[in-house]
C-alpha cells in the first residue's frame, strides 16, 4: 500500500484497514468476519460514490472526462485501497464459511452414526440377490383409442397440408 495514501486516511479508517491485516483476522470468527466485511464494504461504497460524483461534477467543469481524471485522485486511491481490504476480508470470509460448513457436516455425520444402531456380523440377515435385469418398459405412444381413428386424423393433417402447399 502507498504510504502517502495510508498517511490520508483519517484514524478510523486507519484502524479499519488495520484490523484487515493477516495476524488480526486469524484471530476473529465467522460473525466478527462478516461484521468486517460489512463495514469495509461500506467505506468502499462510501469512496466510489464520491470519486463518480466529483468526477461527474467535474465533467462539467473542465470539459471532458479525460481532462477531470487527474483532479479526483485521492478518492479513487480510496475506493481502490478498500477494493483492495475488501477481497482480503471476502477470502476470509469464504475460508471461515467453508470450515464452518465441514464442521458442520462433520457433527452431522457424527450425529446420524450415533443415532443408527449398529448390528453386529451374526445377527445381519441374509443379503437379498439382486434382481434380474429386465428391459426398460415399453415407450408410451400416443393415441386416441383406435389405430384406424389415429391413421385417418395423420391423413386428413397431410391433406390440409397438401391443400396448403399447392395455393
Amino acid at each position: 500500500m502507498n504510504q502517502s495514501l495510508l498517511n490520508s486516511l483519517t484514524e478510523a479508517e486507519r484502524l479499519l484497514v488495520a484490523e484487515t491485516e493477516r495476524d488480526a483476522l486469524k484471530q476473529l470468527d465467522e460473525d466478527d468476519l462478516l461484521d468486517l466485511h460489512q463495514r469495509v464494504r461500506r467505506a468502499r461504497t462510501k469512496y466510489v460514490k464520491n470519486y463518480r460524483r466529483g468526477a461527474a461534477a467535474a465533467v462539467a467543469e473542465v470539459g471532458g472526462r479525460g481532462l477531470s481524471y487527474a483532479r479526483n485522485q485521492r478518492d479513487r486511491d480510496k475506493a481502490e485501497l478498500f477494493e483492495s481490504v475488501l477481497a482480503t476480508v471476502s477470502r476470509e470470509v469464504a475460508a471461515a464459511a467453508r470450515r464452518a460448513a465441514q464442521e458442520l457436516r462433520a457433527e452431522r455425520i457424527e450425529a446420524g452414526r450415533a443415532a443408527k444402531p449398529v448390528l453386529s456380523t451374526a445377527k445381519r440377515p441374509a443379503a437379498k440377490p439382486p434382481a434380474p435385469a429386465t428391459s426398460p418398459p415399453p415407450r408410451a405412444t400416443k393415441t386416441t383409442g383406435g389405430l384406424k381413428k389415429d391413421a385417418s386424423t395423420r391423413a386428413l393433417g397431410s391433406r390440409r397440408q397438401a391443400k396448403r402447399d399447392s395455393r
